[in-house]
């Protein structure tokens, strides 16, 4: 069969890497790809993901038998519903359902009616009511983009200078351009955060494992929010009890309320949570398709084959008993350019990922390079590489990934040093 991979970052490289490893695939296409993703599969560069006839057009001539759409955006634009319409087999939900990651203020919204433990909140769509209300909660909270911000349009604000520049960079400077025309503005959640993923049909349900994201750009949990600086599965604080109460108080009553709400949800749903300190977990966020970086250690540590889920989502009877196997854990270390998440140089060339790649347990996947014009590697975004390793222990597969970031190199380039210390303070 023919598989279609949308999308060009990571995690599409880890996608495509994934799918092309399976038996029932003879073909992985990509829209539009990368330099390092013709590796495993063959590329459309001059194609964007968001142009929808396009992708369409090339779904219906190809005559692929599965489309897997990797980014927000062209399913917040309707890619999914375009390629049913064709009669493409379709891994990703509606427009409809997508608006619960394209508008935050609509998933607050659907969580407060379906009675999904999530913090408290207001919505705001002029700049002089945010901050009176920011005035008035007077202490942490959180400000967060109404729209898509490539991950990046939530700031954590530990006092009220931070929320007050955080709306007038969202609302007055249009830092995320339409994105942050409406704010919604929380309450500080505390606990430790954990991202969990679940695939549906629309009805049935595959739960996948979990995995723990590293936003912030700086060791400790400092800095700005990023898209992710790096990655680990499995996350202990995702332990049998919480994991039971998040689908019972959390993923079930989503799926149900999609559908009762006339948009059933299909393919996966990526839940930020934060587990308070008895265990309790609160929605931080919905996503609706894979994490950035966390499907590149989830397809390194997954057993067997992906692609009978996938077809099984976009299909339609999705068999609840017939999930994945797990390796033991899997680590990805995010190496980023200087200056990102604001702004940095390209184009410098990179070194090392042969002597990286060695080790058999490790896998580099390709979040934003180019060709260096020489038969190489060279930056082209602020996150670049997720050096990826799997091992018998979390503590086993950081080890691995550092050792291998330690021969990669390029001008600028930086990362976390921390990645998983959750998990080894443990």
């Amino acid at each position: 069969m023919k598989v279609l991979v949308v999308g060009s970052g990571g995690r599409e490289h880890a996608l495509a890497w994934k799918i092309a490893g399976s038996s029932r695939v003879d073909r992985v296409l990509a829209v539009p790809g990368s330099v390092a993703m013709q590796q495993v599969a063959e590329c459309f560069p001059a194609l964007a993901a968001g142009d929808l006839d396009a992708v369409v057009e090339l779904a219906c001539n190809e005559a692929v038998d599965l489309v897997v759409v990797g980014p927000e955006d062209p399913l917040a634009a309707g890619l999914a519903d375009r390629l049913r319409e064709a009669g493409i087999a379709t891994f990703g939900p509606s427009q409809a359902a997508a608006r619960l990651e394209a508008s935050k203020a609509f998933a607050k919204d659907f969580m407060r009616r379906h009675g999904i433990p999530t913090a408290a909140y207001g919505t705001f769509e002029d700049l002089e009511s945010a901050l009176a209300h920011v005035r008035k909660l007077a202490g942490p909270c959180v400000v967060k983009a109404d729209g898509l911000a490539a991950g990046k349009g939530v700031v954590m604000c530990e006092t009220l200078a931070e929320a007050e520049r955080a709306l007038r960079e969202m609302m007055g400077e249009r830092r995320f351009g339409d994105a942050g025309e409406r704010v919604v503005i929380e309450e500080w959640l505390r606990g430790e955060e954990a991202s969990y993923y679940a695939v549906s049909d629309g009805s049935n349900i595959v739960t996948l494992a979990a995995a723990q994201d590293h936003k912030r750009a700086l060791d400790g949990d400092r800095g700005e929010n990023t898209g992710g600086m790096g990655a680990y599965s499995p996350a202990p604080v995702v332990s049998e009890t919480v994991e039971k109460r998040v689908l019972e108080r959390i993923i079930h009553p989503t799926i149900r309320g999609m559908a009762a709400d006339g948009h059933p949800y299909t393919g996966v749903l990526f839940v930020g949570l934060m587990i308070d300190a008895e265990g309790d977990p609160y929605v931080v966020e919905f996503n609706v398709r894979f994490g950035d970086p966390e499907t590149q250690p989830l397809m390194l540590r997954m057993d067997g084959d992906i692609v009978p889920m996938l077809l099984g989502a976009a299909h339609g009877g999705l068999d609840a008993t017939a999930g994945v196997a797990w390796g033991d854990a899997a680590v990805c270390v995010v190496m980023a350019s200087m200056g990102y998440p604001r702004s940095y140089e390209t184009g410098k060339p990179i070194s090392g990922l042969a002597e990286a790649e060695s080790d058999d347990a490790v896998v580099v996947f390709h979040a934003g390079t180019q060709t260096d014009g020489a038969g190489g590697f060279a930056t082209k975004g602020g996150r670049v590489l997720g050096v990826t390793a799997r091992g018998a222990s979390v503590k086993e597969a950081r080890d691995r990934a550092y050792a291998a970031v330690a021969r990669i190199g390029f001008e600028g380039a930086c990362y976390r040093g921390d990645i998983a210390f959750r998990a080894l303070e443990r």
